[in-house]
């Protein structure tokens, strides 16, 4: 736990207040921090969260070209089925899943860079993975980087203010960073290297990929329709870059209790099962805090997991060696006992009535 304590570089407003208290900052001391975080000139170890950012800044002018010139019935579809669907369902699938969990593996590094770049470059991978380790070790605890009890900003500018990995780690914790992200692929800079630009990811690239990843899925765009259809699903992937900021916070009830017994069956955070995220992007958010490791979290019939399904096919024709279903185990140790309680009949009896 020692490392985690450390490894992301706190707000200057700090995780938790002289009695362990967490620190709710306002509106003011947010924005502060978020352009003080984003100032490359003061500091060029900003780079990687200005860098973030800047992705996201040039999506905005494909938003207004789709919105104010192109706008039609069949892009607003498929501008709705881009964002909504295939970005969100990849952002679990390679960010969640694979880069963070490690739930399932591929067979060589071929089928590994087709999933990265099966969509357009957004989030980069270092912001999302070591931070996201903290999240589930400290859920709703102070440190949590996305604390939904501190707040809507403080969740949405998270990426900026809490996410990033502290600039001053012995090179003993760098490389546990680089053993959290090295089966992701991302090239990563020696210690000496991040002591000077204070990432794990290289500058150089990081900017080579996102180029050749945009120019790559502009040109497949403009071929099967036009500026029209490429100006529409970068616009898309920039709605969702902004929205998938908000998941967090209405991901752990905005900061309240909003569990429901039978919905959600992990009580020590503020986790819930949320129909829309689950429908179109596989996340089933408190079934994944039970258990994290999961390439499915689906577990109920109804539960629609669409990044299951790309695992399990990419499994089917040999892309991915192996994965974690941990639906059984959810069924056993949950599901089950939970029905039996509730109809006043054992396990076993439960088990072979849903069977």
């Amino acid at each position: 736990m020692a490392f985690l304590d450390h490894v992301l570089q706190p707000p200057s407003y700090g995780w938790k207040d002289n009695e362990g208290n967490l620190v709710k900052p306002g509106a003011g001391q947010i924005f502060k921090e978020f352009f003080t975080r984003l100032n490359v000139f003061a500091d060029r170890k900003n780079w990687l969260p200005f860098f973030s950012w800047l992705k996201v800044f040039c999506l905005i002018p494909f938003f207004f070209l789709f919105l104010f010139k192109f706008l039609s019935w069949p892009l607003f579809i498929a501008a709705f089925l881009y964002s909504m669907i295939i970005m969100g369902t990849h952002g679990t699938i390679w960010h969640h899943r694979y880069c963070t969990h490690g739930a399932y593996k591929f067979k060589n590094k071929f089928w590994r860079f087709f999933t990265q770049n099966l969509t357009i470059n957004v989030i980069p991978e270092e912001i999302y993975v070591v931070s996201h380790h903290v999240h589930h070790a400290k859920s709703d605890q102070p440190g949590d980087p996305y604390n939904a009890e501190a707040g809507f900003l403080y969740c949405f500018l998270a990426d900026v203010n809490h996410q990033p990995i502290a600039k001053d780690l012995s090179e003993a914790d760098y490389d546990r960073v680089k053993s959290l992200m090295k089966h992701t692929g991302v090239t990563g800079n020696t210690y000496a290297q991040y002591l000077k630009w204070g990432s794990y990811v290289n500058p150089g690239s990081a900017v080579l990929s996102w180029i050749l990843n945009w120019a790559f899925w502009y040109t497949a765009f403009y071929l099967i329709g036009g500026h029209a259809l490429a100006c529409t699903l970068f616009g898309a992937a920039g709605f969702w870059a902004v929205g998938v900021r908000t998941f967090n916070y209405e991901g752990h009830g905005k900061g309240e209790d909003k569990q429901q017994e039978g919905v959600d069956y992990n009580s020590k955070d503020k986790s819930i099962n949320q129909i829309w995220p689950g429908l179109v992007a596989g996340e089933w958010h408190n079934n994944h805090h039970l258990f994290p490791k999961s390439a499915r979290s689906g577990f109920k019939p109804h539960q629609i997991d669409m990044a299951f399904y790309y695992i399990k096919f990419m499994n089917i024709i040999g892309a991915v060696s192996s994965y974690t279903d941990s639906k059984k185990q959810f069924e056993q140790q949950y599901h089950l006992p939970y029905l039996a309680k509730k109809n006043r009949v054992t396990p076993i009896e439960q088990k072979v009535e849903v069977e």
